[in-house]
């Protein structure tokens, strides 16, 4: 492996790190309180900070939802692994339990929710008569619209029974404390996981706009719901004021993690945002340019970093393609790049799964195209399949983490040495 590669690999694993629950949940948890204790949750990193829970309380009442493949050993936590992106019966079954489980709680008793990206789809709780078919349905039109995370979640809880603030309703009146990994632009705890736990001023009219605007061709259980009443809760309900929400582990600190292994290397940082969004493709052809700039102008090594969460619109897209937003924005980086010398980088999930592969992302450098050719792969023809994961598996270039445990949304890192 180059060295390049060696460090942007330590990089990644610096700002994984930085979010592991092991660390960020213990110093937020504090005393356990009297009463009746119980621990829900959902997310990615739901198991390891359920984990992180019973290593300063002990064995501990309760049940969370991770992705398959997620779980972690708990002494007194259930840990349900269900399906994520898009949800199956498993996580159905479990978040019905779940609801019965906070059902009946009273002044007296504290529920701890543990929340992580990921726990819009685990979290599965369909309203009305949408069945789970037609809630898959609608989820993966979404994942290929191209929409942002905050609007695919403003659907998401208007065709919900759990999510924006209905978790935290259903608890009602138990006191309530989140604490959440945040993996959303921005931060919002309303946006993350789709706020179970947090109100939500948004109507069924927003979600309805939403829908049409990105030509989501609804079920008629659907159009039912978001014509009917919702069930989401606003902010100034009275079944969330014993409800309190803390942010344990943001991307912005995982950032700030590899700024400082780059730093001991050496090398100087400029931290482009930690909220940036856009089209995949877009994002890397105008990073890429940038990079050229700096690289042209002799400058030091430096590392260009940043965080958010791209998308990617799907057209053309080939039944045998795979790609993520990670691993379309390295595609187009190598495009633009079009092997500029000195230029390294690398973008990769931090829940180590990009879309839909068990894939966290991949890696470029000047001789990326040149090995492509070799090797009768196009990049430009992946590109309009959107077959990213197809490419750099083909080159060996991909990123496999295996589960992180955690999930602060997306890291790049561009290096010009």
């Amino acid at each position: 492996m180059p060295e390049p590669v060696a460090l942007l690999h330590r990089l990644f694993n610096a700002a994984v790190a930085a979010a592991d629950p092991m660390i960020c949940v213990p110093e937020a948890l504090g005393p356990k309180p009297d009463g009746r204790v119980v621990i829900v949750g959902a997310g990615k990193a739901s198991a390891r900070m359920a984990e992180a829970v019973e290593s300063v309380w002990g064995p501990c009442e309760g049940l969370v939802i991770t992705r398959y493949g997620y779980g972690r050993p708990t002494k007194g936590i259930e840990i349900v692994e269900a399906a994520h992106p898009v949800p199956d019966q498993a996580g159905v079954e479990a978040t019905r339990r779940m609801l019965d489980l906070l059902e009946g709680l009273g002044e007296d008793d504290t529920v701890i929710a543990l929340i992580s990206g990921g726990g819009s789809a685990l979290l599965c709780a369909p309203a009305g008569e949408i069945t789970l078919a037609e809630k898959q349905a609608v989820n993966r039109a979404l994942l290929e619209s191209g929409a942002t995370i905050d609007r695919m979640n403003v659907l998401r809880k208007h065709l919900s029974r759990v999510k924006g603030g209905q978790l935290a309703a259903a608890a009602y009146p138990a006191r309530m404390r989140t604490l959440m990994i945040s993996d959303v632009p921005g931060d919002d705890p309303a946006f993350i996981a789709s706020g179970p736990t947090v109100g939500d001023a948004t109507t069924s009219a927003d979600a309805r706009a939403i829908a049409d605007m990105f030509k989501l061709d609804l079920p008629a259980s659907v159009r039912a719901v978001l014509d009917g009443p919702t069930g989401v809760v606003a902010p100034g309900d009275p079944r969330l004021s014993r409800a309190t929400t803390e942010i344990i582990a943001a991307p912005s600190v995982s950032l700030e993690a590899a700024a400082e292994l780059a730093q001991t290397e050496g090398i100087g940082v400029e931290i482009l945002g930690d909220a940036l969004e856009g089209e995949a493709r877009d994002l890397a052809a105008k990073q890429a340019r940038l990079a050229m700039d700096l690289s042209a102008k002799g400058t030091k090594p430096l590392l260009l970093l940043s965080g958010g969460e791209c998308t990617v619109t799907q057209r053309g897209k080939s039944a045998t393609a795979s790609g993520g937003p990670n691993a379309e924005y390295m595609l187009g980086l190598a495009l633009t790049l079009a092997g500029a010398p000195r230029i390294w980088a690398m973008a990769c999930d931090t829940d180590g799964v990009d879309g839909s592969a068990e894939v966290a992302g991949a890696w470029v450098g000047p001789g990326t195209l040149t090995l492509a050719h070799r090797l009768g792969v196009s990049a430009p023809e992946a590109m309009a399949v959107h077959d990213s994961h197809g490419f750099f598996a083909a080159l060996g270039q991909q990123v496999v983490p295996g589960p992180t445990l955690t999930n602060v949304n997306d890291f790049r890192a561009i290096l010009i040495l």
